[in-house]
């Protein structure tokens, strides 16, 4: 049996940095709690002050395959390297023909720094790039594979 889980990012901006996110994996905007018609009539039901209001954000998979993601607005910047990180797996794995996947990783890759990401770096195999590093907007690390 599996335990359900929710990853969460601690962050300055949960909208801001809920919004890349959402651009990166095709995630949406969590639905509101049933019950709820928005988050708002949530957030008012449970008398949330409306300066809190941007404390947190979440988001999901439109299909429900992947897993809920929360954003939690924290005083305290991001300092060190990321123990854990996300693979955004656009290239279509391994098994596919470099010459077809690099180029799906590269334009992901592009695609992302658009949205706000940094580029940190590409990591070579076998004497050809392989991936990309980036951090989001507020520095958490990722690869596009």
């Amino acid at each position: 049996m599996t335990t359900p889980f929710t990853l969460t990012f601690d962050c300055a901006s949960p909208a801001a940095l809920s919004a890349f996110w959402c651009t990166a994996l095709g995630y949406v905007p969590a639905s509101p709690p049933a019950g709820f018609a928005s988050w708002e009539q949530w957030l008012r039901h449970f008398a949330v002050p409306e300066q809190e209001w941007d404390d947190g954000a979440a988001i999901e998979d439109p299909t429900g395959a992947g897993p809920r993601i929360s954003f939690l607005k924290v005083p305290e910047p991001k300092t060190a390297k990321n123990r854990v990180h996300l693979d955004v797996q656009a290239g279509g794995g391994r098994a596919t023909p470099w010459e077809e996947r690099w180029p799906r990783v590269r334009a992901a890759a592009d695609r992302l720094v658009a949205a706000g990401a940094t580029e940190l770096g590409v990591a070579d195999l076998d004497g050809r790039p392989d991936h990309v590093l980036l951090a989001d907007p507020e520095g958490n690390e990722l690869c596009v594979v």
